[in-house]
């Protein structure tokens, strides 16, 4: 009877010591899978918004009109642009 509980204790512990490389090697590849589902998630809310972003660039000049006077620093002929900085720093030197 000890020596049949000994033998199955045994054959559990190297069960246990095959099976373990293979069972966080499953766990691991679980994980990387998660986060790799996550960045695809991230990637296609990014892609929806440059895909609004573009229609609205494509077919609505006054979004066009304020990114050109946004991003680019683009103005009308005539205008006069003022920049208001903080007291403590300097103009950019042109």
């Amino acid at each position: 009877m000890l020596k049949n509980a000994f033998f199955l204790f045994i054959g559990t512990i190297i069960i246990f010591v095959l099976f373990l490389p293979s069972y966080t090697e499953l766990q691991d590849l679980k994980q990387k899978n998660w986060d790799y589902d996550r960045e695809i998630q991230r990637l296609k809310d990014q892609n929806r918004k440059l895909v609004e972003e573009k229609r609205r660039l494509e077919e609505d000049p006054l979004y066009l009109e304020k990114v050109a006077r946004e991003k680019m620093g683009l103005i009308k002929e005539g205008e006069v642009i003022y920049k208001i900085l903080p007291a403590n720093q300097e103009a950019p030197r042109e």
